[in-house]
């Protein structure tokens, strides 16, 4: 496994060289030329090259990626077009704030799916299962923003219970923690009741029934490990997209994390800023979905011996 781990590591380096490579590629053919936007579209011709020349973008596009290339080899992002601030250090900054929001997320989105899956499939095809089923419905079904902002107009605007909007303790963390666990609740329970219906009809749980175990046991030391994969992957993949930045739910919240770090970037065209994001994002997906990996290890023994195998 250790050598797995390893390995898994390595490959990390060639594909954050592809990644840069095809983000760069992306983001110097977006519309739009960012002196412009540090000066304006009305300033004099000289001013506009002048600018350009500071910001490198005088160069062609292969002096500008080599150049790029080796700011990455010295551990640096470039700095901001518009604050000259390193980018590394905002996003060292800014994703605490974003890491609140996914653990929280994660807090109120998996032990309540896995509770409801679970319940739904013990009571399949009765009221409960339905309802249940028409909940989680709803959920997938409305977009965040919509979400976002109808506990905004609710929670914070009627009831004036916690701040609409900012960065700060557990009570600006409730509302958006709440918008981005309600669709990924809904996804782990969806996921689980289907697992473990599934499980529920392999032979050796027809056995572990016909040896006279209870129901209560063969569902906690049986059926839920093994129906507990699929969902691992759900909670991994949610994790890291919300590490990644909710970008909606951090602009929505008004939220100082790296989902509205790269908004700003993006619509102002701060390259930098773009890049910096999406390596970082990069690196966190394939670091959690090592961490998952290692979760199969050691929730399936299936796992475990195909991993030694390899």
């Amino acid at each position: 496994m250790k050598l797995y781990i390893a390995r898994r590591l390595l490959l990390l380096l060639p594909l954050l060289m592809g990644i840069t490579f095809i983000t760069f590629l992306l983001t110097k053919a977006l519309p739009g030329d960012p002196a412009y936007g540090l000066v304006g579209e009305r300033s004099n011709p000289e001013t506009i090259e002048k600018i350009r020349k500071e910001i490198g973008a005088d160069k062609g596009i292969v002096r500008q990626y080599a150049g790029y290339v080796s700011l990455l080899a010295r551990g640096e992002l470039g700095r901001s077009y518009y604050t000259n601030r390193k980018v590394l250090d905002d996003i060292l900054e800014k994703f605490p704030n974003t890491m609140r929001l996914a653990l929280g997320a994660m807090l109120l989105s998996v032990p309540v799916g896995l509770a409801l899956g679970l319940l739904s499939a013990l009571r399949k095809d009765s009221a409960t299962d339905r309802l249940i089923s028409g909940i989680t419905i709803s959920f997938l079904s409305v977009p965040v923003f919509w979400s976002g902002l109808i506990l905004m107009m609710i929670v914070s605007l009627w009831l004036r219970l916690v701040p609409p909007s900012g960065t700060g303790d557990i009570r600006y963390m409730m509302l958006p923690c709440l918008t981005l666990a309600l669709p990924s609740l809904a996804t782990v329970a969806r996921v689980t009741r289907t697992s473990v219906l599934g499980v529920y009809r392999l032979p050796y749980v027809r056995t572990a029934r016909a040896k006279g175990l209870t129901k209560a046991r063969i569902t906690a030391f049986h059926v839920m490990k093994s129906a507990l994969i699929p969902v691992i992957t759900i909670i991994g993949l949610d994790f890291a997209s919300y590490l990644n930045g909710a970008v909606l739910t951090e602009t929505i919240f008004g939220w100082d994390g790296i989902g509205r770090f790269t908004m700003e970037g993006i619509m102002k065209r701060d390259y930098p800023v773009i890049m910096g994001c999406i390596i970082t994002g990069t690196t966190v997906f394939v670091l959690v979905n090592l961490i998952m990996d290692v979760a199969y290890h050691i929730v399936d023994p299936r796992v475990r011996v195909h991993a030694e195998d390899r």
